[in-house]
């Protein structure tokens, strides 16, 4: 059974930083394309950022050049550095994995809290 378990989530003040973290199992991880998408209370979940299997990374405007995703295929798991927070990246976090050679086979992490103080 795929599962991804996000961590690193947390209370920080305007300016701070947290890196989140999210361990896959259960998946043949170097063919997935992994993301972090976020969900405030009352909006959509958005895309922040996601990296291919090839490591091409992609980012959501307000996040560029303060985010950073990386992944570590040999131990499944994929990060986000998130610097200068600001209160308006509060949101829950949720680690993504897509198939890149499937695209039906989506998963979901149970999401991490990320709360900025300002």
């Amino acid at each position: 059974q795929v599962q991804l378990v996000e961590s690193g989530g947390g209370l920080v003040q305007a300016g701070g930083s947290l890196r989140l973290s999210c361990a896959a199992s259960a998946i043949f991880f170097s063919r997935y394309a992994m993301g972090w998408y976020r969900q405030a209370p009352g909006s959509q979940r958005d895309l922040v950022a996601t990296i291919t299997s090839a490591g091409m990374t992609n980012y959501a405007d307000s996040v560029k050049g303060r985010f950073t995703i990386s992944r570590d295929n040999g131990k499944k798991m994929v990060h986000l550095q998130m610097n200068s927070l600001k209160p308006e990246d509060t949101a829950v976090y949720y680690c993504n994995a897509r198939d890149e050679y499937n695209y039906q086979a989506v998963y979901w992490g149970q999401g991490t809290q990320v709360t900025v103080s300002s």
